[in-house]
């Protein structure tokens, strides 16, 4: 199966880059590079909303307001009278399964090719998705599929939510810094249309105008001390020295995913009030990231924000006092793939380093969002 793939190699430095304060002890994990992929099939809202069969104005008005211009997204064939055929809640998740399995393969075996690793050096694997529930897990079923050493280490991060990226991030930098020199692998893979209802409610056409398919993985490895320094061209990628988490405990059903009687199915759920809520609690958990680190947020020279949604966006934009430019990459991403889920963020953080304009020594912040309600950051420097 073919769909679109996209990569970025970023070379390692090979100094311990330790710093007391911020790593802790042991050498810091580093990202060695990003790969993504999606689906071969990407509409354009306007096409979306004709195959979803949308004719109430208020809800066009959401498809075309999301400031979203296409999706990638893996639909059923069309009925014989023109619409779209309903899925069952098993087609749903056999959907998950093929499409987690096609998009996840694809990403890691990109990702190890353009860093100059093999399948053998993967030492531990961790999988990130909410879209569906495997058992056994994605991360067996990827190790089967790639052919990965059976004594893999593994993890599989599971209905956490668009958040999770981080989360999964946070298991694979620790196994790394414990496991100086060998290579940690993380995926984020979504199959968000093994997730939709056609109901025709406002409630579930808002999930519908949003969400897309695509999986991103990064591979990771901590140096260790004793390793002879080699000068690599270009910027590296970031080394993973902090996190920070906030838990909302009051907005703990504001965006959930739970069963649906009269759809026979699962269904997302997203409150309104979500961006606000998200928002307002950008700024204190930001703080908390810092504490301790002497740092200031003017000392943060790159943002990337989980393309939770246009609202979501400027919520948090506005709180924490960034540019439309710190933001660039989010807003493109959502624009071009809509809301990915838990791999949104390394969309973003892949075309930051794309870019070249990211200095040696640069801070960022990595901020992702979802049910809990959740806000997980990450404290990198490139």
């Amino acid at each position: 199966m073919t769909g679109q793939l996209s990569t970025i190699a970023v070379s390692p430095t090979m100094e311990p880059a330790y710093s007391p304060g911020l790593t802790g002890s042991g050498p810091a994990a580093k990202i060695l590079g990003i790969a993504t992929a999606t689906p071969p099939n990407s509409y354009s809202q306007a096409e979306l909303i004709d195959i979803f069969g949308v004719t109430d104005e208020r809800i066009r008005s959401v498809f075309l307001n999301s400031a979203i211009e296409r999706r990638s997204l893996t639909l059923p064939e069309r009925a014989p009278d023109g619409t779209m055929h309903q899925e069952s809640q098993g087609e749903l998740l056999r959907k998950h399964r093929s499409t987690a399995i096609d998009m996840g393969s694809r990403a890691i075996s990109a990702v190890l090719g353009r860093t100059g690793y093999d399948l053998d050096d993967v030492g531990y694997l961790t999988c990130v998705t909410t879209t569906g529930f495997l058992t056994p897990g994605l991360s067996a079923r990827i190790i089967a599929e790639l052919g990965l050493s059976v004594h893999t280490s593994r993890l599989d991060v599971v209905g956490m939510g668009c958040n999770a990226g981080l989360n999964g991030l946070n298991a694979v930098a620790g196994w790394a810094r414990a496991h100086p020199g060998r290579v940690a692998v993380m995926l984020c893979v979504e199959a968000c249309s093994a997730a939709y209802v056609f109901d025709g409610t406002m409630r579930t056409s808002v999930v519908n105008s949003l969400f897309g398919d695509g999986a991103a993985a990064v591979a990771i490895r901590a140096v260790p001390y004793d390793e002879p320094e080699v000068a690599e061209p270009g910027v590296t990628g970031p080394e993973v020295l902090k996190f920070a988490s906030c838990l909302i405990p009051d907005a703990i059903d504001a965006m959930r995913y739970d069963w649906d009687d009269e759809a026979g199915k699962f269904s997302f759920y997203l409150d309104r009030d979500v961006p606000y809520v998200v928002g307002a609690h950008a700024e204190l958990i930001v703080n908390r990231l810092l504490t301790g680190t002497g740092l200031r947020r003017s000392d943060i020279a790159h943002w990337i924000v989980h393309s939770g949604g246009k609202k979501v966006i400027d919520s948090v934009a506005v709180n924490l006092g960034l540019t439309r430019h710190d933001v660039r990459h989010t807003v493109t991403v959502l624009r071009d793939y809509g809301n990915l889920s838990s791999g949104s963020f390394l969309f973003s953080l892949r075309r930051l380093l794309d870019e070249g304009v990211v200095v040696p020594g640069d801070l960022g912040v990595l901020m992702t969002m979802g049910p809990g309600s959740t806000i997980e950051t990450a404290l990198v420097r490139y």
